[in-house]
């Protein structure tokens, strides 16, 4: 399976600005900017696109690891922190994806959520993708 994403970038880095489009629809011309990337301007940028990506991709991770186990969780909420960071050499780079769970799994105890919690942040397709530090806080709710 393949997915992709299309990004037009035009001018120079600071001035310039570009659009992100994906087949699915989510994304249609999608403004970024040196100002939604590095400062507080309007529109999206790579990194909180990597966020979305990282908790949805760990929510469906672990209702599958959940699963397994004969466990159907009734709702999880997931935000990912992406950290980006100025490291010299290197430059730009992503450091950290810090991923907060809050989830209502009824019947489940405390000791075998943070168990499959972490199998699942773990095996996520995305953790694995990131050469980042993975960190997880996980609460039942």
């Amino acid at each position: 399976m393949k997915r992709n994403a299309t990004a037009v970038w035009t001018g120079s880095l600071k001035d310039g600005k570009g659009a992100l489009t994906v087949p699915g629809g989510a994304l249609k011309n999608t403004e970024y900017s040196f100002g939604s990337r590095f400062e507080s301007g309007a529109g999206t940028n790579p990194e909180e696109l990597i966020a979305a990506a990282h908790s949805g991709c760990f929510a469906m991770a672990l209702s599958a690891t959940l699963g397994e186990a004969g466990i159907t969780p009734e709702r999880l909420e997931v935000t990912a922190e992406v950290s980006l960071d100025n490291v010299p050499p290197k430059g730009w780079t992503v450091t950290k994806s810090h991923l907060v769970l809050v989830a209502k799994i009824p019947g489940i105890d405390a000791a075998k959520f943070d168990e499959l919690a972490n199998k699942a942040k773990a095996n996520c397709p995305i953790s694995r993708l990131l050469n980042a530090e993975i960190s997880l806080s996980a609460k039942l709710g």
